[in-house]
């Protein structure tokens, strides 16, 4: 039989549609069959982003535009709560995870109309409202050629919010967002305004800062900001087992890096075995001014929730990601571009599911020791690891509640998990005995997700903690700002 031209290219067609038919009718499936959204949350009750502190309420208040006022508004609340006997709790995005946001019977102070914002240029700070997102406060430096010094990796938190939980960000090489915040203006229990900085109610400002909300009402806060930038973009793929060598060699060895995040394959094919690099290096280019709408975010999302309890997914997936880094290396981003995007792009939506993050954070001597032990310990539970990312921390030198008491590693983790009771009992026993593994390691766990660990582990982890609890109590002697953190932790 002659074979012509023509057949080995119908050949090498017919196989390359066979090579390409699965991951490609993989990926429009999940997205056929995505979740259009959440289920809203019922009147009279209160949600967190866990998805699984659904909890009634007394009512939501929201607060009042302009600092006249919303301070005039919230100061008479305070009296009202006090003389009904109720409590209050401060709500932003709500990205917490343990009812930080939420008080049973409280009132919940829903603080994301107050977001107003004035840049001073010459001093590059930004006045802004606690209740502003960090998509509305984003756009706003751009039009100013500024941009956010530390912020989360997503768009979708409040200021407020980002500050009470102390976050961090992959803006390599910095402490957390405590230490951008010049001052902030606070609303006690007394319904007294206070300005608090490093000079003034110094300790106040130290509680407040990953304080979540336990001592008043954070107003409005001065930020340092920084100039908006151009990055050129360079992944590498190398060996988990070797992350801190090469985060030495690519980040800390290039003085032009000022972003950079790390992540692990998850995937069963060389679980944890390999990660990918990311930095981001300074351009001399002009950054282009910021357009709205996220490239291939509909793709993306595809196959990122195409991962969620799949291991051909999560093979593939990790594949891709390999394959994206690749061609993404050597492109241009300037970094308000990097920084909007929202949770949406990968949030689950899936009213059965809800996706569940913990962060602990490493010394950098024990990152490998920490790799070795989450590869041992996490296919021994039954859940569904979904991502994991790791960025460093500088130590924080500002906040009572520090989890970077010198530079850490923060490992962000992702799980997709089952609403029900022994799923959740799953995760607790695997999030109490992770925690035992960052202790041993001398190091901590991030506090604003699921209320998991023991008493003895967050004292273990935050030797203040117990201080903490105390000064609670001196500066709030009525107990009047609560949430369910304090509840398990703080009586």
């Amino acid at each position: 039989m002659k074979i012509t031209f023509s057949k080995v290219l119908s050949g090498l067609a017919i196989l390359l549609i066979l090579v390409l038919i699965r991951p490609v009718g993989f990926i429009l499936y999940t997205y056929l069959n995505d979740k259009e959204g959440q289920s809203k949350v019922q009147a009279g009750a209160s949600q967190d982003a866990s998805r699984l502190n659904k909890t009634r309420i007394d009512t939501i208040v929201k607060v009042m535009p302009g600092i006249a006022r919303a301070t005039q508004q919230i100061s008479a609340l305070i009296r009202q709560a006090k003389e009904e006997g109720k409590k209050i709790s401060i709500a932003g995005a709500q990205h917490s995870m343990g009812g930080h946001s939420i008080y049973p019977d409280g009132i919940v102070l829903d603080m994301k109309t107050f977001h107003e914002m004035e840049l001073d240029s010459s001093k590059q700070i930004l006045r802004v409202g606690a209740g502003a997102l960090w998509s509305e406060v984003i756009p706003y430096l751009d039009r100013y050629g500024k941009s956010v010094s530390v912020m989360q990796s997503n768009n979708s938190f409040s200021v407020g919010g980002s500050i009470g939980v102390n976050c961090h960000g992959w803006q390599c090489n910095a402490p957390p967002i405590s230490s951008t915040v010049v001052s902030f203006h606070l609303m006690n229990a007394e319904g007294a305004v206070l300005n608090c900085s490093r000079t003034e109610n110094a300790a106040l400002f130290s509680l407040v800062l990953g304080g979540y909300g336990l001592f008043g009402v954070i107003l409005d806060v001065n930020l340092k900001v920084v100039d908006n930038k151009n990055y050129t973009v360079h992944h590498y793929q190398i060996r988990s087992e070797d992350y801190l060598k090469e985060f030495q060699q690519l980040v800390k060895g290039d003085g032009k890096v000022e972003m950079a995040y790390g992540r692990i394959n998850v995937n069963p094919d060389h679980f944890m075995e390999e990660a990918i690099l990311s930095t981001y290096t300074i351009d001399p280019e002009q950054p282009e001014q910021l357009v709205s709408g996220n490239n291939y975010s509909s793709l993306r999302r595809a196959v990122f929730r195409g991962s969620a309890n799949s291991s051909y997914g999560k093979n593939l997936r990790w594949k891709m990601e390999k394959m994206s880094g690749s061609v993404i290396s050597g492109r241009k981003f300037s970094r308000n571009r990097l920084l909007n995007e929202g949770v949406e792009v990968f949030q689950n939506t899936d009213p059965d599911h809800t996706d569940i993050l913990h962060e602990y954070f490493i010394p950098g001597a024990a990152v490998a020791s920490f790799i070795k032990a989450l590869k041992n310990v996490i296919p021994s539970h039954q859940v569904d690891l979904l991502n994991i990312t790791v960025r460093n921390v500088m130590k924080d030198e500002d906040t009572y509640l520090a989890y970077a008491n010198e530079e850490v590693f923060g490992f962000v983790m992702l799980f997709n998990q089952k609403k029900g009771a022994q799923q959740e009992k799953e995760m607790k026993e695997l999030t109490q005995k992770l925690i035992d593994i960052a202790i041993s390691l001398k190091g901590t766990y991030y506090l604003p997700y699921r209320l998991h660990a023991t008493k003895e582990q967050l004292n273990q982890a935050y030797p203040a903690a117990e201080s903490f609890f105390l000064l609670k109590k001196k500066y709030d002697p009525g107990l009047l700002f609560r949430n369910q953190f304090y509840e398990v932790y703080g009586r």
